[in-house]
């Protein structure tokens, strides 16, 4: 399924639930809002969208604490999900998805390029994943997190 399919779906889904979206972004740099914008009539879906690339963006707009930061790294699952509990904190969403990782060029043994963190936040609490997707490519990776996390959320909220 294309991705503006998956967005059409997922914003089919959550307005016959009454219920809106918001994203937190790092390595997609606003990717996902984007997708799920460029859907005509989704202003009242979409909450809002927070591009935190940098880890002063993650605090200051997020709430992370820099102590998750020092201790686990900007790419991690524990970041992820303190990401998405904070969108969902600061937004008028029911659920957020949050990513955080490595499109590349680059990486390192323990953190490889092309690594994902998602997380997803709602009433029933954050839920955190890591992907792999390999040195795909910055723009295939960066793709491939916006597909992941619109099928993420579409089964949270079917």
């Amino acid at each position: 399924m294309e991705l503006a399919d998956l967005a059409t779906r997922l914003l089919a889904r959550m307005r016959a639930r009454g219920e809106m979206i918001a994203t937190a972004e790092s390595c997609t740099g606003g990717l996902i809002a984007a997708t799920l914008t460029e859907v005509p009539g989704s202003s009242d879906v979409v909450d809002r969208g927070f591009v935190t690339y940098s880890n002063a963006a993650k605090i200051d707009m997020l709430g992370i604490r820099p102590a998750t930061l020092k201790a686990f790294g900007a790419v991690s699952e524990e970041i992820a999900a303190e990401m998405a509990g904070g969108a969902l904190g600061r937004s008028r969403a029911a659920v957020a998805i949050a990513v955080t990782g490595i499109a590349g060029p680059g990486g390192s043994e323990f953190k490889p390029e092309g690594r994902v963190c998602f997380g997803l936040a709602d009433a029933g609490g954050v839920r955190t994943e890591t992907v792999d997707f390999g040195p795909l490519g910055r723009r295939a990776v960066r793709e491939a997190t916006v597909d992941h996390a619109l099928r993420m959320v579409l089964v949270a909220v079917d």
